[in-house]
């Protein structure tokens, strides 16, 4: 079955012109027993722990060779804010939010440097000029080392390439050590100012921008995914769900909310991973991949139609690329694939799925309109509440330091009467609570929502809505679908780990994100210099402990 057009074939055919080295036999052992020269990282972005389990009898290339070794299908990204940064923030570095510091995709500082006080969490908001929407990228909102930094800071030879396709999620899994860092922006790769572009990025580039420019046919359809091609009205003339990816020339918008993304992210991967020769001059490196399709099919079409369907089949086949790409250069390498978080299917279709209940969010629990309300009732003027409508709500400094309390509490009181809200806490309540240590499906809303805090950046009030309410108002003019819920269908991800030579098993009880990073410095020998959130999970499916 081939999905798409040959250009990841190509890129990747680039990629893999190191000759080929000779491989070893695997070992006997249940876990090869010499350190990985490579690490290779890889997030596909909103890939949830329900998307892994209705796909995973149809994967039949890079992912059936991942479900050859360790399987964790009860992931977690544990933390309320289950959005793309906080996410990335946790995979590599082996902290929760609350230590990472990014606790969600934008928070806002009112003594930001400029008018726009909302701040992008890979963004240097000093710089002049910038605003949230048009910024320059940084690593600076980050608190922690990443796996790359503890690396160099073992072997400063040590190399970490970081490639995705959204800045934050390149920059959150390299952290503020990278050797190259590159990310999608709309047009081609790019990354920080002044950084020249290596032969790989620009071979790539020039790949990618010859297949904008040429119209894409519509994918064929296997027959898996024709029972998903189904039209959903949403209204208007606009309806989701029987896509097939066709595409007008120079259509660069719809390029990236394509499996076409992917490719071209994989493929640049894999061709600097070739041309630095990663894992083959006597260190081991790091390579980081962020895929992000995924997140960019989901929220315009939704996760349960013909889009999502061709989409993971076809990520399935570029996968498989990658991996063959990687065999050729003869390199001992260790993968490991999860999510940043998971995702939510769009309203219209639930309800006719069988789930009545869903709803999307109504205008009155904006916080717009709740500090209206407040305004109103307490006498006060001007903007009240930034933020929400969900997550981290914020009291507006202009509001009188006499009248804060007064505001507090009868913002408290609107959220928690409205009938999309489950519960709303307070900044002292969040900070009263410690930090959980039980296995994550069994922590309360208020103990997510510590994992998700940070007292510099949240906010004054944190919002949790009710299961089934999609916070988007109108799906006409933009997303159809969303993420970022308190619920499990946001937090829970598949976590896979595969090499060469070792002996699969797998593990159905719930882990975390947090413990990649431990996991994988366990298994290349490199010691955690700083305290952290996560465990490191022993991958030896025998007597043996990997962790040791």
């Amino acid at each position: 079955m081939k999905l798409l057009a040959p250009f990841a074939a190509a890129a990747l055919a680039l990629a893999a012109a190191t000759p080929a080295m000779a491989q070893q036999s695997a070992p006997a052992a249940a876990l090869p027993a010499t350190p990985p020269r490579l690490i290779v990282v890889i997030s596909v972005d909103q890939f949830s722990a329900d998307l892994f389990a209705e796909y995973r009898a149809q994967f039949g290339s890079g992912f059936a060779r991942l479900m050859t070794g360790a399987v964790f299908p009860a992931g977690y990204q544990s933390h309320a804010a289950t959005e793309t940064c906080p996410g990335h923030s946790t995979i590599l570095s082996g902290d929760h939010p609350s230590r990472t510091g990014i606790i969600a995709n934008d928070w806002t500082d009112f003594a930001a440097p400029r008018a726009d006080k909302r701040v992008y969490c890979a963004e240097d908001e000093s710089v002049s000029g910038t605003d949230s929407e048009h910024y320059t990228v940084s690593d600076k909102h980050l608190k922690v080392p990443t796996l790359g930094e503890w690396m160099k800071a073992v072997d400063p030879q040590s190399r970490v390439v970081s490639v995705a396709g959204k800045d934050r999620a390149a920059v959150m899994m390299g952290g503020h050590k990278v050797d190259e860092l590159w990310w999608w922006d709309g047009k081609a790769f790019v990354s920080y100012a002044g950084r020249a572009a290596p032969e790989a990025v620009t071979r790539i580039n020039a790949a990618t921008s010859a297949r904008i420019a040429e119209a894409q046919p519509a994918l064929n359809l296997p027959g898996f995914c024709q029972a998903r091609s189904r039209a959903i009205p949403l209204g208007g003339n606009k309806t989701v769900g029987d896509g097939r990816f066709a595409r007008a020339a120079g259509d660069a918008k719809a390029f990236r909310a394509s499996p076409e993304l992917d490719d071209a992210v994989l493929a640049l991967g894999a061709k600097l991973a070739t041309d630095m020769k990663l894992g083959q001059q006597g260190h081991t490196d790091l390579l980081i991949l962020g895929a992000s399709a995924t997140d960019y099919v989901g929220h315009s079409y939704g996760t349960e139609g013909s889009e999502m369907c061709l989409q993971l089949l076809s990520l399935d086949q570029t996968l498989g690329q990658l991996f063959e790409a990687l065999d050729r250069t003869g390199v001992d390498y260790q993968v490991v694939l999860t999510a940043d978080h998971g995702g939510h299917d769009l309203p219209e279709r639930h309800r006719e799925h069988a789930a009545p209940t869903e709803q999307r969010i109504a205008a009155d629990v904006t916080s717009g309109a709740i500090g209206r309300a407040l305004a109103a009732k307490l006498g006060l003027a001007g903007a009240v509440l930034a933020g929400g409508p969900g997550g981290d709500v914020y009291v507006s400094p202009a509001v009188p330091q006499a009248k804060r309390a007064a505001v507090l509490a009868e913002a408290v009181k609107l959220y928690a009467a409205n009938p999309q809200v489950q519960a709303v806490f307070t900044r002292a309540q969040i900070e009263a609570t410690p930090v959980a240590h039980t296995p994550p499906e069994t922590w309360s809303l208020l103990e997510r929502a510590r994992a998700s805090y940070d007292p510099q950046r949240s906010g004054d009030l944190v919002v949790a809505l009710k299961p089934r309410v999609t916070p988007i108002l109108d799906p006409v003019g933009g997303y159809v679908a969303t993420h970022g819920s308190f619920w499990d269908y946001d937090r829970r991800v598949p976590i896979l780990f595969w090499r060469k030579g070792m002996v699969g098993f797998e593990q159905p009880l719930s882990v975390e994100t947090v413990d990649i990073a431990p996991t994988l410095a366990a298994l290349i020998k490199v010691p955690v210099p700083v305290e952290i959130d996560g465990r490191c999970l022993d991958l030896d499916a025998g007597p043996g402990d990997s962790c040791k």
